[in-house]
């Protein structure tokens, strides 16, 4: 295990992690920091443990908003490949028409050649 020591509202803090994830847990380390100092420059210095308790329900609260935010991007992308399938799908039922309808005049080009060089 490796040990990293974090400051928090200006306390220090000696954490324990997985050898690697020094520097991920110094960035959350940080964020939670700048989380109470908000609430700290709201509230002022309400205690500690009330102040970590705010801290985590407003990350929570983030976290949350984040989860709703990405799932409406997902149902959002799923749409639009839907809709992308579909435009395909018709422009390739276009595309088929197309190609009938050039392969009918063809056969009727065919068809008025053989009848001049008939005559």
């Amino acid at each position: 295990m490796s040990e990293v020591q974090v400051s928090i509202n200006g306390r220090s803090y000696l954490l324990s992690c997985n050898p690697g994830e020094e520097g991920h847990l110094r960035e959350l380390s940080r964020y939670l920091d700048r989380t109470v100092a908000e609430l700290t420059a709201r509230f002022g210095q309400i205690g500690e443990t009330r102040l970590l308790v705010m801290a985590a329900l407003t990350i929570s609260d983030r976290l949350t908003d984040s989860r709703a935010r990405v799932e409406a991007l997902q149902r959002e992308m799923i749409g639009l490949k839907g809709a992308g399938a579909e435009a395909q799908h018709a422009a390739a039922g276009a595309g088929d028409a197309a190609i009938r309808e050039l392969d009918g005049l063809a056969q009727r080009l065919e068809d008025l050649a053989r009848g001049l060089t008939a005559s």
